[in-house]
């Protein structure tokens, strides 16, 4: 097993508009996206799980043309509104960071 902190590229979010956020998983060659992709475990109900939201409201994406995968939903409480503690999307790929995955 190996979390994705420790296997990935990059895992970055940001804003994608005022009331979404979108998060990219990105690894370094074909090979480990593939064996990553073949687990199933990076899909719309675990980002669903993690962030809160309905899995139908997740528009997720694999883009092996560069072996990442893309999530983007939407963001419980609109950029820059009363609550929000993360103006910029920037630090909400956290919860993934820790997540594990066979390899």
């Amino acid at each position: 097993m190996a979390r994705i902190r420790d296997i990935a590229k990059a895992c970055k979010s940001k804003n994608a508009g005022p009331f979404e956020v979108t998060i990219d998983v990105v690894f370094d060659d074909r090979a480990l996206f593939e064996r990553v992709r073949k687990t199933g475990i990076l899909c719309p109900a675990l980002f669903a799980r993690l962030y809160k939201v309905r899995p139908e409201d997740v528009l997720f994406t694999e883009y092996p043309a560069g072996n990442a995968f893309k999530a983007t939903l939407p963001r419980l409480i609109a950029s820059g509104d009363i609550g929000d503690t993360d103006v910029y999307g920037a630090q909400q790929h956290a919860p993934l960071l820790d997540i594990e995955i066979p390899v």
